[in-house]
């Protein structure tokens, strides 16, 4: 699936999670490489909702929470075509659910040149 979506700035929250040696380690374990921390967020066209709720709830990918810490589904995939990440849907979120947040090993926004309401791709 390939869905279009557009950059836009988060809450800052996952930096901190993503700097967390246990998330750090779980997802080198899991994806192959040791996240950015910090995550690209996408606000993708609700018309494709039905499909990222299906893709989210048929997620067996976790990693369980350590602590306090909420559980993280992910899925690998894609961002325009020349990034290997994933996707993560953490359990405790405040954001809308055609938000979403990729993961790569380096900071997308320089990597790329991104900035808010810039249009990207991701391929799941």
């Amino acid at each position: 699936m390939k869905v279009d979506g557009r950059v836009t700035t988060g809450l800052g929250k996952g930096a901190f999670f993503l700097s967390q040696d246990f998330y750090k380690n779980e997802l080198n374990k899991k994806c192959g490489f040791i996240p950015f921390p910090g995550t690209l967020n996408i606000i993708i066209p609700k018309e494709y909702l039905n499909e990222i709720n299906a893709i989210k709830e048929n997620c067996n990918n976790i990693i369980k929470p350590e602590g306090d810490f909420g559980a993280v589904k992910y899925i690998k995939a894609n961002l325009n075509d020349e990034i290997e990440g994933a996707i993560v849907f953490p359990a405790k979120t405040v954001h809308e659910e055609n938000y979403l947040e990729f993961i790569a090993p380096m900071k997308l926004r320089d990597e790329l040149n991104l900035e808010d309401e810039d249009i990207v791709t991701l391929e799941i």
